[in-house]
């Protein structure tokens, strides 16, 4: 007879949150394996015990004492063994016809039905034993529901350094479940700071929800240089905005005056526009832009940050041009694909010493743009893009990098 390895899942009461099945399992059992604390709830239990400390040599030793003839063991769990568990490394060691699984309630259920929530379009993110890099898509893409399996290591403060260095353009708040189903059983709402601040180094469930957008007091803003985080951006895509630092490479590079007309082309959540109209209450700046949400958005940004001076064009670009006066500056962020049409269009809308920038991810779009101003006997200069945040977690920092992106200065010659 093979022998068959019944791993059963364990909540905080012990033998008493076993199945019928895996009762019947562990009754039959010769071997019982799982942590100290596991096989603490069995003490009595006439099987062989074997601690695991170790996951790699436990598995080692059942390997050893099944070689020697033992038919029936059971490996102790917490919760669901395949979720984020030992499961996914026991079948990576054995036939999967040679293991029983028995679940138990896992600790993000737990965790979700003591808040009250529906948690079935929630992320779930592990950083137990595992890098807290792992939090940093879901952050960045703005998750509404994201539920953490920490350690003692990667706790709640490593998450709320995340949180923080990455400057979100939205808030979280912070709830820690810890020792879920048992007596002492504690569920605690923390804000930014006392997460930041809190030392404690059990395990737990973290649980992140979405904050509803605040009130924004523009009286401490800096004039140049706004936060990313200040800004609403897309739901799905909160990272796609012009960042901080190309924001303010872009305005050098436009060399602006007040009391111009400056057009920000394929304006997405309207950041440039922005930094421009609060630098130059007197200029008058038009945010054109195709994507209705990110029109909206732009509204939605222009009123939050007390920009009274944009005016927000909704249509496609160079079609659109013919309702709006010349420009003195423009800029381009995106093109729709109609990046030689822009550019004929500005050929005959700007004013000789004119100055266009463009923001170029592509190099066939920076190749097409530099043969144009070539054929147009357009000046040019172009600055090629690479930077890195530095992003520090615990007693270590390294670097994030953005995007890296090209700018192009584009001066129309003197007749």
């Amino acid at each position: 007879m093979a022998a068959v390895i019944h791993v059963i899942g364990l909540g905080w009461e012990g033998a008493d949150s076993l199945s019928q099945d895996a009762q019947i399992a562990l009754n039959q059992a010769q071997i019982l394996c799982g942590t100290p604390r596991h096989l603490a709830h069995f003490a009595t239990h006439p099987a062989l015990h074997l601690p695991w400390e170790h996951l790699n040599q436990g598995i080692q030793d059942l390997k050893n004492h099944l070689a020697q003839g033992y038919e029936q063991a059971v490996v102790l769990a917490s919760g669901d063994p395949l979720f984020f568990g030992i499961g996914r490394l026991l079948l990576s060691h054995f036939p999967p016809e040679s293991l029983r699984f028995y679940p138990h309630v896992s600790a993000i259920q737990l965790a979700f039905s003591r808040l009250k929530i529906p948690w079935q379009d929630a992320q779930i993110v592990s950083i137990h034993g595992r890098s807290w890099e792992n939090l940093i898509p879901p952050l960045k893409q703005g998750v509404a529901k994201i539920a953490i399996l920490t350690d003692p290591t990667h706790n709640v403060r490593t998450i709320a350094q995340v949180i923080q260095e990455l400057k979100l353009p939205i808030s979280y708040h912070i709830w820690v479940c810890e020792q879920l189903g048992s007596a002492d059983e504690k569920i605690e709402l923390l804000s930014l700071d006392e997460a930041l601040n809190d030392q404690r180094n059990t395990l737990n469930i973290v649980v992140l929800l979405r904050e509803a957008s605040r009130l924004l007091n523009t009286n401490f803003l800096p004039v140049l240089g706004l936060s990313d985080g200040l800004f609403h951006g897309f739901p799905d895509q909160l990272g796609l905005m012009t960042k901080k630092e190309i924001r303010s490479l872009i305005l050098g590079e436009l060399q602006l005056q007040d009391g111009q007309t400056i057009w920000d082309v394929g304006a997405g959540t309207g950041t440039v526009a922005i930094e421009i109209a609060r630098l130059l209450p007197e200029s008058s700046v038009y945010a054109i832009e195709k994507n209705a949400m990110g029109v909206q958005l732009i509204h939605q940004n222009c009123q939050q940050l007390g920009v009274p001076n944009i005016t927000v064009i909704t249509g496609n670009a160079p079609e659109i041009f013919t309702h709006l006066p010349n420009p003195d500056r423009v800029f381009i962020g995106g093109s729709g694909g109609n990046l030689r049409a822009i550019l004929e269009a500005l050929d005959t809308r700007l004013p000789p010493r004119g100055i266009v920038v463009l923001a170029l991810a592509t190099q066939e779009h920076q190749a097409l743009v530099l043969s144009w101003a070539k054929q147009q006997d357009w000046s040019y200069h172009a600055l090629d893009i690479r930077l890195s945040r530095s992003l520090s977690v615990g007693d270590l920092t390294r670097w994030q990098p953005l995007n890296p992106i090209t700018l192009i200065q584009l001066t129309k010659p003197h007749p």
